[in-house]
């Protein structure tokens, strides 16, 4: 893997971060999934995978990745 990806995908999973300390999910679920494509192993797996089962129990009119 190039170095290059990894921080695309670190900034990826910062910025999907930013979104859900505002409680934009949604936008931080898709940023996750950008850095999830980058680089399969980023800490977005888990926190895409919390953020899906947040969603799912109060929120299933605002899931759109």
């Amino acid at each position: 893997m190039k170095s290059v990806d990894f921080a695309s995908a670190q900034e990826w999973y910062e910025k999907g971060n930013a979104f859900r300390k505002t409680g934009n999910f949604s936008e931080a679920i898709n940023c996750y999934i950008e850095a999830i494509a980058l680089d399969p192993d980023s800490p977005a797996v888990e926190a895409k995978r919390m953020l899906d089962d947040i969603m799912a129990f109060y929120c299933k009119d605002m899931y759109n990745p």
